[in-house]
């Protein structure tokens, strides 16, 4: 089977012009080098939809963060809604699983369908996420649901494992050239962190 970063260099050379792709992101550090990889290839625009961050007050730091870079970069840019209760709900009967384990992989699902729905309504050719480039994400899980998601909608997924070719490494270097915050946590805490309290 070929790797899923092989697969991504073919799909980049078998493109005629450049493609609208809608990349989803978790965060600044982790768009900035998939960024770099993506722009000359594609017509990118960043979806930001993280509902599984909380406290809440974590969710708005790293969105004002992401915004700033994609200004700063010129990348258009989607914001999605903030709604604990829905991922609540997608990861229901694994809310005290560890990351790595099948909660993670609910997550990928829930935030990617999200995805790539707006992909077709919206009319873009592909559709991926950044979440790959981390290497504490599940790269199979990712590119399984993927390819499931591009059956169900009909958007072409672009495949990848973007940690590879040293893409980790690049976002780390990439967040300290742009002075980029970067959080200690994935994003998943406790639900009881995320209250309303937190959100005035």
């Amino acid at each position: 089977m070929k790797k899923y970063y092989e697969e991504f260099e073919e799909i980049i050379k078998s493109l005629d012009g450049k493609k609208k792709l809608l990349l989803h992101s978790c965060c600044a550090p982790c768009s900035s080098s998939v960024l770099e990889r993506l722009k000359d290839y594609f017509d990118v625009t960043v979806y930001y939809y993280n509902p599984n961050i909380a406290p809440f007050s974590e969710f708005e730091r790293r969105l004002k963060e992401q915004i700033t870079l994609l200004e700063k970069l010129k990348i258009k840019y989607i914001i999605g809604e903030y709604e604990p209760e829905e991922f609540s709900f997608a990861i229901k009967g694994y809310e005290t699983y560890p990351e790595g384990s099948e909660r993670c992989k609910h997550c990928y699902y829930f935030r990617m369908r999200n995805l790539a729905k707006l992909a077709k309504e919206n009319n873009f050719d592909f559709f991926t996420t950044t979440l790959s480039v981390s290497p504490h994400k599940n790269a199979v899980w990712i590119n399984e649901i993927g390819k499931e998601l591009e059956n169900e909608f009909g958007v072409k997924f672009l495949t990848s494992d973007f940690k590879k070719k040293n893409g980790y490494l690049r976002s780390l270097e990439l967040s300290r050239e742009y002075g980029l915050y970067r959080q200690e946590y994935c994003g998943c805490r406790p639900r009881r962190e995320n209250s309303e309290t937190d959100k005035n």
